[in-house]
């Protein structure tokens, strides 16, 4: 079982925050500015296993068995060897100090109670201190922050910008803001507990009723705790975090954490200024000043501190957990806050409804969301055999006002590994749907940990389970251990394939921060090729990118076992826009491998290249 959690979210969202109905916005015909003028690449680790040389892989293992990755193990060349992977920005998952079962009594932090705990390393979901970092990614966890806030120094040097994770939703059961700067005050400390809502409340509650722990079994392996004792004290229970609204929690249920209240009622009526018509067309500045003036429920304050304190350690951005189940008022206030510190800040949200997209980017004021339950789940579809690519097309026009801020990912910490069995079924098959994610948008590319050199989720650590990485364990990750080879960070025990499989991410995400064209124009050519065109198969995709200095012709082969044959077309309005002549001629170069190359001639307004694709390849054609 994971903590995320797509079908629950959904439902939870669409029930409870029926406030958050989307609003009639004015569509934008024209593509919205780019707010930079080159991709952006992504690279998430999951910090506690980024540097985790231990090998053993208990299920259930203890941090002594298992062993943990520290913040002293993303080196300078670590930190190199991925700017130098084709990366812009470094996702750091679970960095704020979350509940998890060890003792850290002697450093002045409470024990936390294994039945509200997922695994033993616990959950990053579950936040129990804001203001400071978790302890089992610190040599010395006394000096725990400091030891981050070098982190963050050394990721500046090496050229690269940082993110965090924000998680508004939803806290830990038992949180202990011990590091509050000055007049911070804890969440819940001046709650009426006596009343299930009130606006500046910061939880929802179920007078004079105790919590119990969900029914099943604990999370330690049958171990003995002395904590594991069938009670949490917690009276009044508070509704947890998914919105479920029982005393006793279901086991499927996030019953680790709590729903943190901005103002909604418990009808989804909203308890706090809504914003004005127009003001999806207008920028952060506007925004921060519409809220100077207007009271806004206390937990809205509580969480612009807590993202502004992070921006004044110099962290670049937030990732933000479940976004969609707060509201996008609540985003304009912070957001426009967190930009008037820094311009520049990245601002992506975890969101799955595609009939919210809009009101979190123009009225929330996200740069980016995730693109999941579109191209993502359309090209794990495609690679399943249970579509053909040609929806991809009709993706893209739907989404042509805003496909900028649609962030494309294969694999992160919740989804099933790109190799696993469950996803691609391995690296290679995962080669063309990587292709067709990183190029077919402007919007920036996301890589998880190890996805580079085909890691397929294969452990059982306990808590969590094989295709994914657990989140909730202490537990290696052997493809990437491969790669980092003993902390040399140079892929000296990487096998030949993998080293190959490292090499073409590396030629893709390089060529993809520095390609003007994939910062311009996109046209399908699918439609057209699958029209009485002999050899080209139901699971070849094409599409052009250009811009002024560059013209791309993409073709991706999503079959693994077929390798196919055909005239690549190429229409007569592309050909126009690219001022092409007829009768002229050109060489087309692959931009991943440049030993691909073939012949393109334009005749009577048509472009045609005779293209060979194998299975899994992908060609990133530029015409010369």
């Amino acid at each position: 079982m994971v903590h995320k959690r797509f079908i629950v979210a959904g439902m939870v969202a669409t029930l409870f925050f029926t406030a958050c109905k989307t609003q009639n916005i004015k569509m934008s015909e024209s593509k919205e500015e780019k707010t930079t003028n080159k991709k952006v690449v992504v690279y998430q680790v999951f910090t506690r296993l980024f540097g985790n040389k231990n090998s053993t892989n208990k299920p259930w293992g203890t941090i002594e068995e298992n062993g943990v990755g520290k913040f002293n193990d993303f080196t300078d060349k670590a930190l190199h060897e991925i700017k130098d992977l084709g990366v812009t920005y470094i996702w750091y998952t679970g960095v704020p100090h979350h509940a998890l079962v060890r003792d850290y009594t002697a450093y002045g932090i409470s024990n936390d109670d294994p039945e509200v705990v997922k695994g033993r390393a616990g959950s990053p979901y579950a936040v129990k201190d804001y203001y400071n970092v978790n302890p089992d990614l610190a040599v010395n966890p006394a000096n725990r922050l400091k030891e981050f806030e070098d982190l963050i120094a050394r990721t500046h040097k090496a050229g690269l910008k940082l993110l965090i994770d924000i998680v508004p939703n939803h806290i830990a059961r038992k949180y202990e803001g011990k590091n509050n700067p000055e007049g911070v005050k804890d969440f819940g400390a001046d709650d009426d507990v006596n009343v299930e809502y009130k606006r500046d409340n910061n939880f929802y509650y179920i007078p004079k009723t105790h919590f119990e722990i969900p029914d099943g079994d604990i999370p330690l392996n049958g171990e003995k705790n002395m904590l594991v004792d069938g009670v949490f004290d917690e009276n009044p229970a508070k509704w947890t975090g998914n919105g479920s609204r029982k005393a006793k929690p279901d086991q499927n249920d996030w019953y680790e954490t709590v729903k943190v209240n901005y103002g909604v009622r418990p009808d989804g009526s909203k308890d706090f200024p809504e914003l004005p018509a127009g003001f999806d067309e207008k920028g952060y500045e506007e925004h921060f000043a519409f809220w100077q003036d207007k009271e806004v429920p206390d937990s809205w304050k509580k969480f612009k501190s807590i993202a502004l304190y992070w921006t004044a350690k110099g962290v670049d951005g937030f990732r933000y957990d479940m976004a969609e189940m707060v509201p996008y008022e609540f985003w304009s206030y912070m957001n426009s806050a967190i930009k008037m510190k820094n311009p520049n800040a990245f601002l992506l949200a975890e969101v799955y409804n595609p009939q919210e997209y809009r009101n979190y980017i123009r009225l929330g004021k996200m740069d980016y969301l995730y693109d999941k339950v579109e191209t993502y789940d359309k090209l794990k579809d495609v690679i399943r055999g249970k579509s053909s690519p040609d929806g991809l097309s009709d993706i893209q026009k739907g989404m042509s006002d805003i496909e900028h801020h649609m962030l494309h990912f294969l694999d992160n910490h919740d989804e099933q590994r790109l190799a696993s069995p469950e996803f691609a079924g391995s690296p290679e098959r995962g080669k063309p749907l990587m292709v067709v994610s990183t190029t077919i948008s402007t919007s920036p590319t996301m890589v998880y940990f190890g996805q580079e050199v085909g890691e397929a989720g294969n452990e059982d650590a306990g808590f969590g389970k094989r295709s994914r990485t657990s989140i909730f364990d202490y537990i290696g990750v052997p493809n990437h251990q491969r790669w980092m080879n003993e902390g040399k960070f140079d892929g000296g025990k990487l096998s030949d394939s993998e080293k190959n499989l490292r090499d073409f991410y590396k030629r893709l995400l390089n060529f993809s921060i520095n390609s003007s064209a994939l910062m311009g124009s996109f046209q399908q050519i699918q439609s057209v090729n699958r029209q009485n065109n002999a050899g080209y198969d139901d699971l070849i995709y094409s599409y052009v990118r250009w811009s002024e200095k560059q013209k791309l012709i993409i073709v991706a082969n999503f079959s693994s076992e077929k390798t196919s044959e055909f005239e690549l077309k190429v229409p007569v309005d592309v050909i126009s826009k690219w001022k092409l002549k007829d009768g002229s001629y050109y060489v087309l170069v692959d931009k991943l491998y440049s030993e691909n190359k073939t012949y393109f001639t334009v005749k009577n307004g048509e472009g045609i290249a005779r293209v060979k694709i194998k299975p899994s390849e992908s060609f990133i054609y530029e015409v010369n």
